[in-house]
């Protein structure tokens, strides 16, 4: 039986960082045998300079607006990217599907095997059949206006039956709701009732005017309304945060995973924190910046033992689909963050909020993870010319 045993400078196994003595041995198809000392392991062992990380795990992606790379003006704010991103829709078919490919290219070689990635069309159906990574669909839908909710709700069941009929499992695939000033009460009603047994994912204040029009109805989301010509006559603001509003309508989700989280406080944090054990907070810094020009408070939630994962957004929102890159930003503006807790949400975390802790996150025997790199290294800390590559 033919294996690549694999040391380096440095192991981390999904878990905890380990040291050069160890060895991970994988058959050859990238399927872990085991991690052992090197003086047991035997002959043939190869020799690497860096760090051996499992696979990264992207927890949020829009691939299917990979074609808008550089379209959308930087640091404009969520409503303006928002308006962008809509008054953008006429594509060839031909020319978004190269860039699909492309971008899931690059996810493959900068080490990530798995992805949560937002669907509101089936664009991406025919590049994700042939089976390159690892998805989770996430069908998402949207629907403000109360009349819309039925048939909105019937096109994401449609959506939603499209690609569990091609996906590699079907139990990686859900109905969620975008966001919550997106969706209206009837539509909620609707789709909560699909919640149970899956990951359900929202993007979660991601600017301060989420906040004000849960709290007074006011706020920047108002033009955004008035650009769609969208009434809000019908909407009631709870007074208080939008996050407490939403979240007990996620109380049957098996997992629950909040995207951007930029504007959470800590008061929101907390009362999250005690809804849930199974609650991810899904970090995408760079997407943050480039929309909002602003950052969550990360050592808050590391404060209070949140469940952290990593995702990258879109490449209308990004300038590439990297976790390694999304990490280096953490790191930047907050370098008190050790690498082995970042690769820990990049890995492990990550698999366990998309269900994939089966076959991906860390090297567990029998799991096929993917075997990373991450060379030019400072010790164990990765730093702003750190790269990697796909070993297996």
């Amino acid at each position: 039986m033919s294996y690549r045993k694999l040391k380096a400078d440095y192991l981390f196994d999904g878990y905890r960082m380990l040291d050069n003595h160890n060895v991970l041995i994988c058959h050859a198809d990238g399927t872990v045998e085991s991690i052992m000392e090197e003086k047991e392991s035997g002959d043939g062992v190869e020799s690497l300079t860096g760090l051996l990380t499992p696979g990264f795990i992207n927890c949020h992606c829009h691939l299917e607006l990979s074609h808008l790379k550089d379209r959308i003006p930087e640091k404009q704010g969520l409503v303006n990217f928002v308006l962008s991103v809509m008054a953008q829709r006429n594509f060839p078919d031909e020319f978004k599907q190269e860039a699909m490919f492309a971008a899931e290219t690059q996810m493959l070689e900068t080490g990530i095997t798995g992805v949560g990635d937002i669907c509101n069309t089936a664009d991406t159906g025919m590049l994700k059949s042939a089976g390159r990574l690892f998805y989770y669909n996430f069908i998402e839908l949207l629907g403000w206006m109360p009349d819309q909710a039925a048939s909105r709700y019937e096109n994401g069941l449609k959506l939603a039956a499209l690609f569990c009929g091609m996906e590699q499992d079907k139990k990686h695939c859900s109905l969620n709701p975008h966001a919550p000033y997106s969706v209206s009460a009837e539509l909620w009603d609707l789709m909560t009732s699909d919640f149970a047994d899956k990951t359900i994912t929202i993007h979660n204040q991601e600017s301060a005017g989420e906040n004000e029009f849960f709290k007074s109805a006011t706020g920047d989301l108002i033009r955004m309304y008035s650009a769609m010509k969208m009434d809000t006559g019908h909407f009631h603001a709870p007074g208080l945060h939008s996050l407490p509003y939403f979240l007990p309508k996620l109380k049957s989700a098996s997992k629950i995973l909040l995207v951007h989280n930029t504007y959470t406080e800590e008061s929101d944090l907390i009362d999250a924190l005690s809804f849930s054990k199974n609650l991810f907070f899904c970090l995408c810094p760079n997407a943050n910046l480039y929309i909002e020009d602003k950052l969550p408070d990360v050592p808050l939630f590391i404060n209070l033992n949140a469940r952290m994962v990593m995702g990258t957004d879109s490449l209308a929102s990004n300038h590439q689909l990297s976790i390694l890159e999304e990490i280096k930003t953490i790191k930047k503006y907050f370098p008190e963050t050790h690498t082995a807790q970042l690769l820990l949400w990049a890995t492990s975390n990550g698999a366990a909020a998309l269900s994939m802790s089966e076959r991906l996150g860390d090297f567990s025997k029998g799991k096929k993870p993917g075997v990373v790199l991450i060379e030019n290294m400072n010790g164990t800390e990765i730093q702003h010319e750190s790269s990697c590559r796909r070993i297996l």
